[in-house]
């Protein structure tokens, strides 16, 4: 669900000029939508489109700084539905505030379609949302009646090791990726939507397939020597069917952790590491 809280309070009717973007699945999405211009902040790790990367910076994604928010002088500012960001939308008093829930597929939509409605360029949003739809069920049909691998997604883990392995589980929107990529969660069975899981564990599930996206605390991606590492890493594991038949497959994070415009291409890139022969 996305909610809307004060939004377009101003009572003016008048589309924002100067916004304000807190997470990198929102700077995504007002780019898709032509709205690149209007940008006046967004977060350290908003690094996708490229442009984004010179646009003033009002704190990382974990913690904003209100008083640069408020320097950009924003008549909007979009935030996530988070624990973490629900002090700063309180603190903005002065600015309207979408607050937005895009964990989901569904909710990508909502938020598309709510940032399109808050910022006048309803049409935009809508012609966006319709291709991404289009994209997510071109692939949904191509996958159909193959078989599934039993694939698991590694979103981070301790540096240079095989422990404090976190993975997408069940509800999360790499779960509902992996399903239009034609490729079974092993891991979709785990209370929480991001689980820690011990090395025994992913042992006795035996993935087919395993997309490793880096290390707690890398937020850039592995360069070649680092994706050399990592494979050595898993390696060392050689009774898992996906290290015995070389489907280990270390990716960098941003296209496949950042819920936006790109999910049809991370769902694609998704379905060709998965099926890779």
């Amino acid at each position: 669900m996305v909610i809307a809280s004060l939004v377009l309070a101003l009572g003016l009717g008048a589309a924002p000029e100067r916004i304000v973007s807190t997470a990198p699945s929102i700077t995504q999405m007002l780019y898709a939508l032509g709205l690149g211009d209007r940008i006046v902040g967004v977060t350290t790790f908003c690094r996708y489109p490229p442009e984004a990367r010179r646009k003033p910076k009002i704190g990382d994604y974990l913690r904003p700084n209100l008083e640069l928010v408020v320097a950009a002088r924003p008549d909007l500012v979009i935030v996530e539905r988070t624990g973490v960001r629900t002090p700063l939308a309180r603190g903005l008093v002065s600015a309207p505030v979408l607050e937005v829930d895009d964990g989901t597929l569904a909710g990508i939509y909502d938020t598309i379609e709510a940032i399109g409605r808050a910022a006048g360029v309803p049409d935009r949003a809508a012609a966006l949302n319709a291709r991404l739809r289009a994209e997510l069920e071109e692939l949904e049909r191509r996958m159909a009646g193959r078989p599934r691998p039993r694939t698991m997604v590694v979103l981070g883990r301790t540096p240079g090791r095989l422990e404090g392995i976190v993975v997408a589980g069940r509800g999360s929107y790499l779960e509902e990726l992996l399903r239009l990529a034609g490729g079974q969660n092993i891991f979709g069975d785990t209370v929480s939507p991001y689980a820690k899981v011990p090395l025994e564990e992913v042992l006795a599930r035996d993935p087919e397939v395993i997309v490793d996206l880096g290390e707690m605390g890398d937020h850039n991606g592995p360069d070649a020597a680092r994706r050399q590492a990592v494979l050595a890493l898993w390696k060392t594991q050689p009774k898992v069917s996906a290290v015995r038949n070389g489907r280990v497959f270390v990716e960098p994070p941003d296209l496949f952790v950042v819920p936006g415009p790109r999910v049809g291409e991370a769902a694609r890139a998704l379905a060709r590491m998965i099926h890779a022969r």
